[in-house]
């Protein structure tokens, strides 16, 4: 995260807690005071994406020289042109009521909040960026930005290129654990929340210069693969024989096996060894196992294609070489315990333990994920673990996040790194108001579900008199992307702590927040660009941006506050906050700047081109760190 978004957490920090050691490893880069913090997430005066940061230190500087006595002054900097619609500036530092509480009653001359804000101002350093600052009761700081300064930054965006503007995060490695589906069964709308809120904080980390492992933790090593095997072994006696073809439909395969192991004792009890026996590598078994896998994998990736998604899969079973030895390393620390038979670790406020190994001596998925975070941190070396799973699954990371602490792998303060996260999410709901399924209770299949979007999608697009005369390859490549994107956004858009109810009206209509919006108002920027007949390269290379009109300049300021957003979405692990930009961002573009400002045959075509070019720039990168394929034509 960078200084800006860091300012809450760094307030309740003392120097002390920066100057520690992250558990057994040490991370020099951390090991710095706030001042040091601050000024080493600048990345150089002339980068585009240090807005806020630029602030900061110019703020820093300010408080310094403002009670050059006080220690640990961090300021506290935020946009305040959404709040007030700019009424009183772009930004605010809000310090004057923080320090005034600690330096009250001291001979420092400040007679109150207000006289701490004013000169807080007057101490600040000339700078090219701020054009104006005032302040306001009790204490509040309020700088104008520079006009002309924000058309240099937009102009140097457009000509050195938008990963210019990419936030800097303090941290080089992170695994985001996300997907995650159970072989044997069809993915469906339960696993479509991880996969893409996962997909987009592996994408926004990326960009923010993170190397991001992208993990698929498939459950491939469960008690069910026991029912699995000997239901295979007894409808395919001979294993060559075993193919997709040969097996159909793996859903209705796994029903078929899960009734038996309900319905038969004897198989039960077979079923339970086997699972000891495929633990115990035993290579008949293996060979099942394996088989049962790749039918699942193949579709799977079928899946993930059309989403476009990129996953490296570590299942459960990778993990199996390693549970031995660390759990050798848990029971050192004493806290493996004999329990009924299994072993079991009991965590302070939970009434039920964390189990280890069963009683019959095979393992489960607490000891795959503590054996995966131990390989996470010892190995891959991350220094932030990103689990992605709903929040049904909440007291289980809860858990065996508490016993890595204990354990001594993960720090006692989650504010330091290497750190583990669990990124739960809500429910998706049919119209109902109840979990989404089919009329006969079922899930709903994904592969079901992307169809129906791309089909809608495709009726939509033929509707329209421009596409009339496209060739199919453009229709069905419209389709796709107009269709898969509104079932991405409807769902990204939510704040992900929250259920959202699926309804495919309304993240198909070309109205309001929807994709299906957001992808037309970009095909119209570019249409705009193309109806001038300019040669927007040239543009870039002779042209200059002026905002001298309210609507150029409200688009400009939104413009140069994306790099900001994505380091919050970043920080906050929250693909919403993302997605209430870039609607912003069209709503500013059109209300504001295209309503009133004429761009084709004005005077000030060249200026208000390149703002189209700039806005359609910025859009194109937020659909791709949420996943989503661009439309140029509709």
């Amino acid at each position: 995260m960078g200084s800006a978004t860091l300012l809450p957490l760094l307030q309740h920090l003392t120097k002390t807690d920066l100057l520690k050691k992250v558990a057994s490893r040490s991370f020099a880069a951390l090991t710095v005071t706030k001042t040091q913090f601050i000024s080493t997430m600048s990345v150089g005066k002339d980068n585009v994406s240090s807005l806020k940061r630029r602030l900061v230190q110019l703020f820093e500087t300010s408080l310094r020289k403002t009670v050059p006595g006080e220690p640990d002054l961090v300021p506290i900097v935020d946009s305040c042109s959404d709040k007030s619609g700019g009424k009183f500036g772009d930004y605010q530092c809000n310090n004057a009521m923080v320090l005034w509480s600690k330096i009250k009653g001291k001979h420092t001359g400040f007679k109150g909040p207000q006289a701490i804000g004013q000169a807080i101002m007057k101490n600040l350093p000339p700078s090219e960026m701020m054009e104006s600052c005032s302040v306001a009761d009790p204490g509040f700081v309020n700088v104008v930005l520079s006009k002309d300064w924000i058309a240099q930054i937009l102009l140097r965006m457009l000509i050195d290129g938008i990963d210019t503007w990419a936030p800097l995060l303090p941290l080089k490695t992170a695994v985001v654990d996300f997907s995650s589906p159970n072989i044997a069964k069809e993915m469906h709308v339960g696993n479509l929340r991880s996969t893409i809120i996962g997909d987009t904080l592996a994408r926004m980390l990326e960009f923010s210069h993170v190397e991001v492992l992208r993990r698929n933790h498939v459950g491939d090593w469960g008690t069910q693969f026991g029912m699995l095997i000997e239901f295979l072994f007894e409808k395919f006696p001979n294993p060559e024989e075993v193919n997709e073809a040969a097996i159909g439909d793996l859903q209705a395969f796994y029903k078929a096996s899960k009734l038996r192991f309900d319905g038969d004792a004897e198989f039960k009890q077979r079923a339970q060894q086997a699972v000891v026996r495929l633990q115990g590598g035993e290579d008949r078994y293996h060979k099942a196992w394996k088989q049962i896998c790749e039918i699942s994998r193949t579709e799977f990736c079928r899946v993930y294609e059309r989403l476009g998604i990129k996953l490296e899969e570590k299942g459960e079973s990778f993990y199996n070489p390693y549970i031995p030895k660390v759990l050798e390393e848990v029971d050192s620390k004493g806290l493996i315990e004999e329990s009924e038979g299994a072993r079991v670790i009991f965590v302070d406020g939970v009434n039920i333990p964390l189990i280890v190994m069963k009683s019959d001596g095979g393992y489960n998925y607490a000891s795959t994920d503590l054996v995966a975070l131990w390989y996470r941190l010892n190995e891959e070396k991350a220094e932030w673990i990103i689990y992605v799973t709903d929040f049904g699954q909440q007291q289980h990371f809860d858990m065996f996040f508490k016993v890595a602490r204990r354990v001594g792998w993960l720090p006692t303060d989650d504010s330091l790194y290497p750190k583990a996260t669990h990124v739960g999410f809500g429910l998706v709901l049919g119209e109902d108001g109840k979990r989404f399924r089919t009329r006969n209770t079922d899930v709903v299949r994904l592969v079901d579900l992307l169809d129906e979007a791309k089909s809608r999608s495709k009726t939509a697009v033929l509707e329209r008199d421009a596409a009339k005369d496209w060739p199919e390859e453009e229709v069905e490549k419209t389709a796709q992307a107009v269709g898969y994107g509104a079932v991405k956004y409807a769902d990204l858009k939510n704040n992900r702590l929250s259920n959202y109810t699926f309804n495919f009206d309304q993240m198909l209509n070309d109205k309001g927040n929807t994709a299906v919006y957001l992808l037309y108002a970009h095909a119209r920027i570019c249409s705009i660009i193309r109806k001038s007949g300019k040669d927007i390269e040239e543009l870039k290379k002779n042209g200059k941006i002026v905002l001298d009109h309210e609507g150029e300049r409200a688009l400009g300021l939104h413009l140069v506050q994306f790099s900001e957003v994505v380091e919050e979405a970043c920080t906050n692990l929250l693909p919403n906050t993302l997605c209430d930009y870039l609607y912003n961002l069209s709503d500013i573009f059109t209300k504001k700047f295209y309503s009133n400002c004429q761009v084709i045959g004005s005077s000030e075509e060249t200026s208000r081109l390149l703002l189209c070019e700039a806005t359609a720039t910025v859009m194109r990168k937020c659909f791709y760190l949420l996943g989503i394929e661009p439309v140029y034509k509709i």
